[in-house]
């Protein structure tokens, strides 16, 4: 078993003055949690803790670092908490051991293999800080490590997930290192036979390869040395998992593969590398298409190498990898390899240098401070490179995808559209919370519903996702929809009883059937929902009923003979559907009134008010009631198409001269103007004056004015006014 000793030697070689004592508390606080627990191999279950704070110091972490990987188990496998951890060791070290404690929470076995990638998007997202991904791929190593002491189903299970999951994070993050164990150990458990048969193939090769390798060894370093290039050469065997990959991608044998064999020259400097590519390539032949150059374009994860394949001594195909030091450091252990140049001095171009090599960390790292040692390099890198979505657990401990700024009212919805509309509460991590609160990575949600709760039009200020956006609209529309077709009947029967119509009973005889065809309407609810909405007149629906019922009118031409010109329009059906309506900035189907203080009419400006419960108010501009309204509940308003169908009702008042036969004339001449009279009262005054109020109907304002200036032609007329 490894002892701590042997983890302090190695932190204390890249580290000046470590915080040796931080490590030695988390040891000795993991050995007391940990104590009379064992591994299935029979091991102390510290030797796990050991092997993992290992590792991290091996990839020459800092010290919360190693001191999160003695402690990442104790949360999830004893008593301890994250309150305990952070009080004892401080806020870095319980964040980290946090993460781990999260991700190894996670239940992957259900998720398909082709939901991997957003597995890995999921946990690169939690990770808030790059060290908790390290803590977790250390500690994934050593459990593949001690894999062979796991049933076979779960090695397969464990094995298939790593492949999945864990090796291409650790390709993510450039620790190659790694990854090839982990990917090796994953063929062993997945393709055994493939695994054995690679590895005698290699064994037989290697016996015969010791000797080649040596000998182009030499020959570069020779070559290096006449030139005056510091090198340092190592030449090995490519691992087994590549050759396999190389095996299917091509469809190869072992005995096909040529380039088994790869050699890697170590040297000084960049100009170093490319000149050492060009002695190579003056020595053997190059391979076409086998020569790429990742140190002008570097891999997205911070990978740099010069790489060609060439025909060696003896006609052999070899795979040559030139790079530095600090390239071949960085290859091995990735981000958490760069703080160790950054100590020694760098220029701004250098700098420049590294933040366009660093691209895909460019959002989370500020390369413009200098950072002198690995605690305040590591410390500085937060992993926010998939910030657009939040990872949350349901109670059950699946997983849902969320855009970033979601809401508990998002989660419902994600879960079920009945979920979702009976939404009355939730908790975050076991904590109540408002429903516009924001969800964040890691956190569980519980959400409570109620059959009497209904979504509310205020969450569509919040929610995010178009799911929820779509079913509250949905579901607010179906409710708007039923509160106008119970007001149509209301207004329906309100003037049925005028008119001396039994709508009830029209209504369960069919007529309403034929009405709806006849107003272009898809069924009878979308006629009274238009009726609702204020799109038809409940007046013109009845005086068509009143033909239908009584058969007096076979076509559009008999109606017009048989009602007075003024109803013209009234009894004619519905052609344009928008020929009387109204245009609300923003808002769809919603149910319109108009106001009785101000009736008003197309062609003036108007103005909509929100109120409780009854739909838009429309209402005139110049009304005086509009200054007394609540101004955050005003609407931009305006007519939309023509109004030469519509008929509007208005109040009017004339005054003249209370002279025989005047009435007759002021009815004349309003049919000749084609308004229709609906109702009216009459009083005189003590000096011979009367004064007539009308509720008449027009088209619009235009149409009312006329018909007024008309009307104070008339010999006798005094006054003829609209009221407001």
């Amino acid at each position: 078993m490894i002892r701590i000793n042997e983890i302090l030697d190695v932190v204390g070689s890249y580290i000046k003055d470590p915080d040796m004592a931080l490590i030695q508390r988390a040891y000795v606080f993991s050995a007391r949690e940990h104590e009379g627990q064992v591994r299935l191999s029979g091991e102390p279950y510290l030797s796990h803790p050991l092997h993992v704070a290992k590792t991290l110091a091996d990839m020459h972490l800092d010290e919360p670092t190693i001191a999160a990987g003695l402690l990442h188990d104790t949360v999830e496998d004893t008593d301890t908490t994250i309150d305990d951890i952070q009080e004892l060791f401080g806020d870095e070290v319980a964040d980290i051991v946090d993460g781990v404690t999260k991700i190894s929470k996670m239940d992957f076995e259900s998720k398909a293999v082709a939901k991997a990638e957003n597995i890995r998007k999921m946990i690169l997202a939690m990770a808030e800080d790059i060290r908790v991904l390290m803590v977790k791929l250390a500690d994934r190593l050593h459990n593949m490590n001690t894999l062979n002491f796991q049933k076979s189903y779960k090695q397969v299970m464990i094995a298939q997930e790593t492949l999945d999951i864990y090796s291409p994070l650790a390709n993510r993050l450039g620790l190659y290192r790694v990854k090839r164990e982990l990917d090796d150990l994953c063929l062993y458990y997945l393709k055994p036979d493939v695994y054995q048969t690679i590895t005698k193939g290699l064994e037989r090769q290697r016996t015969l390869g010791k000797e080649y390798i040596d000998k182009v060894i030499n020959l570069i370093e020779e070559t290096c040395e006449e030139n005056k290039i510091k090198c340092s050469i190592h030449g090995r065997t490519k691992h087994l998992y590549s050759i396999y990959k190389k095996m299917i991608r091509q469809d190869l044998e072992l005995d096909q593969v040529h380039d088994i064999i790869a050699f890697r020259v170590i040297v000084d400097s960049v100009k170093d590398c490319y000149e050492v590519l060009g002695l190579v390539h003056s020595m053997w032949r190059p391979v076409a298409g086998r020569f790429k150059d990742y140190i002008s374009i570097p891999k997205a994860n911070m990978y740099q190498s010069l790489h060609t394949t060439v025909i060696g001594p003896d006609g052999e195909r070899i795979e040559i990898q030139i790079r530095t030091d600090e390239m071949n450091q960085v290859a091995e252990y990735g981000v958490a390899a760069h703080w160790q140049y950054k100590e020694q001095g760098v220029s701004s171009g250098k700098q420049t240098r590294d933040a366009e090599r660093f691209s895909w960390l460019r959002q989370i790292m500020d390369w413009q401070r200098e950072l002198n040692d690995p605690r305040e390099f590591m410390a500085s890198l937060r992993f926010d490179l998939f910030s657009e979505e939040v990872y949350i657990f349901t109670p059950a401990g699946d997983i849902k995808e969320l855009p970033d700024g979601a809401t508990p009212v998002d989660f419902a919805y994600s879960i079920h559209s009945e979920v979702g509309n009976h939404c009355t509460g939730a908790k975050i991590n076991g904590r109540l919370v408002p429903l516009n609160t924001q969800l964040k990575n890691g956190d569980t949600v519980e959400v409570f519903t109620d059959q009497n709760r209904k979504p509310s039009r205020d969450w569509l200020k919040f929610v995010k996702t178009a799911k929820a956006r779509t079913k509250i609209k949905q579901y607010i529309r179906t409710e708007e929809r039923e509160s106008s077709i119970s007001l149509a009947k209301e207004m329906l029967e309100k003037e049925g009883r005028r008119m001396n119509i039994n709508v009830s009973k029209a209504m369960k005889d069919g007529y309403f059937v034929m009405l709806a065809d006849e107003f272009s309407c898809g069924s009878v609810d979308d006629l009274l929902s238009n009726v609702g909405y204020s799109r038809i007149t409940p007046k013109k629906v009845l005086k068509r009923l009143y033909a239908v019922q009584n058969q007096l009118l076979d076509s559009e031409e008999d109606e017009s003979h048989s009602e007075s010109t003024d109803e013209k329009t009234e009894t004619s059906p519905v052609g344009n559907k928008g020929s009387s309506s109204i245009k609300i900035e923003g808002v769809d189907n919603v149910l319109i009134r108009f106001a009785g203080c101000c009736t008003p009419l197309p062609g003036e400006p108007i103005v909509g008010y929100i109120s409780r419960g009854r739909g838009v108010v429309i209402h005139s501009s110049t009304c005086p009631n509009v200054a007394n309204l609540e101004s955050e509940r005003l609407l931009n308003v305006s007519w939309e198409g023509g109004q030469e169908d519509s008929a509007h009702p208005v109040q009017i008042r004339i005054r003249c001269r209370n002279v025989k036969g005047l009435l007759a004339k002021i009815s004349t001449v309003l049919t000749e103007m084609d308004v229709n009279i609906d109702s009216g009262t009459f009083r005189s005054e003590v000096d011979g004056i009367s004064v007539c109020e009308f509720t008449v109907e027009v088209r619009d304002l235009g149409h009312l004015h006329r018909s007024l200036n008309k009307v104070k032609d008339i010999d006798g007329i005094l006054e003829a006014i609209r009221l407001n």
